[in-house]
């Protein structure tokens, strides 16, 4: 398949098309990730949370064939900030700044607001990748020199990206999760057996506790209502006002993501006494079950353990998926069934005196992160030894 040599640029993800970007994003390799699907990222856009005013401008790439259909893209912004992100370069950006340049704006290729593996060079599954990743990577490093930008970043790429963005003279960075992998387990109780018998104990005590303090539903698909959206907003607002202090998520936007993406939805919720007052919120790929967002209006002994990590596990085995991914930081997640794996980023830095520095910085990092990961499972695994 020839692909023309012209990258287009879309100030809106809505100008490529549903039809057009989700050839790409629905190529098999990407596992159904719903945070690259056309819906998600749409969304994000309609309800104001991924647009210029919020330090978001779409930038999104995009390469035809020769026949005029879009063959690859990817999703790109033009961001003020570096909010949101969760791969922190706070500290390039002081260092920068005090030494009398300019670090924003800068280009982020990445799912807004989601610290989520996924795919960033998407291509339709009969275009050669090598090609299409070249014309993307070029598009991206053209639109750097034209708004005179720091660099060009690419956040939570797969590992296949990473490797070959490396190859490319890009800073390859790498971060760790906590990830639950299914090793065929049959049920929850099996899961449990894999473990030792202190943290059986725990874990069965947390969860009876949790049970026993509320009522837990799993909702998906047509079972979430506007109740639940409402209920679920209040306890996001209140997370981000005790964390953040700036949620970066409207309520409009999880209307929008019931209304498109039911049926990637899994909405753990806790009631008392008829009363909403606890949620978790997943999002369900092909293969994975992915953690987001948590929140609560009462505090409840182990709810958030239950909400969070239990209850995906269960939901997982229960549907068959090999992995659950659990977000960003949280060692506690360790004793859970929640061990250690790596993410990744690269970056292109357009100036060689920051440059330099930042590369340094990868290499001595990449080491840290594989030793830190190392010692984490192997003192804190609560796995029996050959389980």
């Amino acid at each position: 398949m020839k692909l023309k040599p012209a990258v287009a640029v879309a100030r809106r993800i809505a100008e490529i098309g549903r039809e057009a970007w989700d050839a790409c994003a629905d190529n098999p390799v990407y596992e159904g990730n719903p945070f690259i699907r056309f819906d998600f990222l749409d969304a994000l856009e309609e309800a104001n949370c991924a647009v210029e005013r919020t330090g978001w401008g779409p930038q999104h790439l995009s390469v035809e064939d020769e026949h005029g259909r879009v063959a690859a893209a990817m999703p790109l912004y033009l961001k003020s900030h570096s909010q949101g992100e969760y791969i922190f370069d706070h500290a390039w950006a002081d260092a920068y700044e005090r030494a009398g340049g300019r670090y924003y704006p800068k280009l982020l290729s990445a799912a807004p607001f989601t610290p989520a593996t996924g795919a960033r060079l998407l291509c339709r599954p009969d275009v050669d990748p090598q090609e299409a990743w070249g014309m993307l990577l070029g598009g991206g490093l053209q639109l750097c020199e034209r708004f005179g930008a720091s660099g060009l970043n690419l956040n939570f790429v797969t590992e296949a990206e990473w490797n070959w963005l490396g190859g490319q003279g890009l800073g390859r960075r790498e971060g760790q999760q906590y990830h639950w992998e299914n090793h065929g387990y049959r049920d929850f109780e099996d899961f449990l057996g894999a473990l030792s018998s202190g943290r059986r104990k725990t874990i069965r005590r947390e969860r009876r506790e949790a049970q026993g303090a509320a009522e837990i539903r799993c909702l998906t698909g047509a079972d979430l209502t506007e109740d639940h959206w409402d209920a679920f907003f209040r306890f996001y607002m209140d997370t981000g006002s005790r964390k953040w202090g700036r949620p970066y998520l409207t309520r409009a936007f999880f209307s929008m993501l019931g209304e498109r993406m039911a049926d990637r939805v899994l909405l753990v919720m806790a009631a008392r006494e008829g009363r909403w007052i606890a949620g978790a919120l997943n999002l369900i790929g092909a293969d994975c079950l992915y953690g987001r967002h948590w929140g609560c209006v009462e505090d409840v002994p182990f709810l958030h353990f239950e909400l969070c990590y239990y209850q995906a596990i269960a939901w997982a085995i229960e549907h068959g998926l090999r992995r659950v991914e659990a977000g960003a930081q949280g060692q506690h997640k360790i004793a859970r069934g929640y061990l250690p794996r790596p993410v990744y980023s690269a970056h292109w830095i357009a100036d060689p005196a920051l440059r330099g520095p930042v590369e340094r910085f990868l290499a001595q990092e990449r080491q840290a992160v594989d030793q830190e990961m190392e010692w984490l499972e192997e003192a804190y695994s609560p796995f029996r030894e050959g389980a």
